[in-house]
C-alpha cells in the first residue's frame, strides 16, 4: 500500500482540522449537537494529545488522535476515513500507528466513544479487539454513547 503514508501532526493542523470538521458534519446528522463530544483546539489541553493523518497520494483522507486518561489509559478520539476512501485498510493503518503511540506512552488499555448508529465503526472496533464497557467520563449521561475498552500490548500492535 505504497500511496498510503501516516504523519503525526500538531493539533491545529490545517488538514487535520478538515477532515475534524468532515467527521463533525458526518455526526450532526446522527446525533444531536449535545450528544457530539468533539475536541476543544482552544482548549491548552489539546496541545498533550497525539493525532495523525492520513494520506492517500498526498491527499489527506483519514485521521484519529488519542488523548491520556490516566497513567495507564489512553481514549481514541476524533477517528475518521473519508467514506470513499473507506475499505482499504487505511482505518487499520491509522488506528495501528495510534496504538504504538499509546504503547510508546506506557499505556495498556485504549478506550473509545462511539454510537450505535455508527454500525461499520462499531464493527471495526470489534475487529480490533474492543469490547463494550459501561459508559465512563463525559459520556456517562449519555444514552446515546456506546463505550469500549481494549487491552494493548507489545507485539500485538503491528
Amino acid at each position: 500500500m505504497s500511496q498510503l503514508t501516516i504523519q503525526a501532526v500538531k493539533p491545529g493542523h490545517k488538514d487535520l482540522i478538515g477532515l475534524i470538521a468532515k467527521l463533525d458534519s458526518y455526526l450532526h446528522e446522527l446525533y444531536p449537537p449535545d450528544e457530539i463530544f468533539g475536541v476543544d483546539f482552544e482548549d491548552p489541553k489539546t496541545e498533550d494529545m497525539l493525532f495523525a493523518v492520513a494520506y492517500w497520494e498526498g491527499a489527506p483522507v483519514g485521521c484519529g488522535g488519542i488523548r491520556r486518561l490516566d497513567a495507564d489509559t489512553v481514549e481514541l478520539k476524533r477517528f475518521f476515513v473519508e467514506p470513499n476512501m473507506r475499505r482499504k485498510g487505511i482505518a487499520l493503518q491509522v488506528f495501528r500507528f495510534l496504538e504504538k503511540q499509546a504503547l510508546a506512552l506506557g499505556c495498556s488499555v485504549m478506550r473509545l466513544e462511539t454510537g450505535a448508529p455508527q454500525i461499520e465503526s462499531v464493527s471495526f472496533y470489534k475487529k480490533q479487539g474492543f469490547y463494550e464497557i459501561d459508559r465512563f467520563g463525559e459520556y456517562v449521561d449519555c444514552e446515546s454513547s456506546l463505550c469500549m475498552e481494549k487491552v494493548i500490548k507489545e507485539g500485538l500492535a503491528s
